[in-house]
């Protein structure tokens, strides 16, 4: 049985990634709305949402660093509009190659981002107000919308200190420094290990450092086991 240990956080963490999720979806609204006007502000709306839910649920993430978030979704608005123009006369086609496409190139450009497809399926399929945008939907509202959201993200997640956003902005934290040298796995080893899997894991360097680091600090030592043993044979 696969245990699933994601959702192991605090009800603290719930909230805070709610709050999260709140006010960066009415950021990203107010500001389209704003700049773009009353019918601007939905345009991409369902993809941010799902944005959200990576930039405030799981900070930590490899897809929700800023790079992924924005060029996930401009690559992906890019494809979604070329495809949406040459096969116009079939949209099943092009929604599907566009999301087909929009897996690849993130993969190649290294910004995988799962809302990107939503971005790249509503170039498509969002109807003729999205049509005649053109090219122009990567910038407004799509680029518009992710920067607006990977800003808020930057500022509500910075007070937290366990949420480190993005990851580049900060070292490792106090768990991994403590570590020896002895209980620290090389780069090198990570890489080969991922390598192996050969699937995409949604976690950083530093996080797979710091739950091996705090797993070896709550394991027993040698000395308690052989004790405990011993104790038990005892009785």
């Amino acid at each position: 049985m696969v245990r699933r240990l994601a959702y192991s956080v605090s009800e603290r963490e719930h909230w805070i990634s709610a709050a999260g999720g709140l006010i960066g979806i009415l950021a990203v609204l107010w500001t389209s709305h704003f700049l773009l006007g009353s019918h601007g502000g939905v345009l991409a709306i369902a993809s941010m949402g799902a944005s959200a839910v990576l930039l405030f649920a799981a900070p930590h993430g490899a897809l929700s660093q800023p790079w992924p978030v924005l060029g996930g979704h401009m690559v992906s608005a890019l494809v979604g509009v070329s495809c949406a123009r040459w096969l116009g006369g079939e949209p099943m086609l092009a929604a599907s190659l566009a999301v087909a496409l929009s897996i690849a190139a993130m993969y190649s450009l290294r910004c995988l981002h799962p809302p990107g497809g939503a971005t790249a399926l509503y170039a498509v399929l969002g109807g003729e107000t999205v049509h005649a945008l053109g090219y122009g939907y990567l910038f407004s509202p799509v680029l518009l919308n992710a920067v607006v959201l990977v800003a808020v993200a930057v500022v509500f997640n910075y007070p937290f200190a366990w949420r480190r956003y993005p990851q580049s902005w900060h070292h490792r934290t106090q768990a991994v420094a403590l570590a020896t040298e002895k209980t620290m796995i090389s780069h090198s080893s990570l890489v080969y290990a991922l390598s192996q899997i050969d699937t995409f894991v949604d976690i950083s360097e530093d996080d797979l450092q710091r739950i091996y680091a705090l797993a070896l600090a709550d394991q027993p030592s040698p000395h308690a086991v052989a004790t405990q043993t011993a104790e038990s044979l005892r009785y």
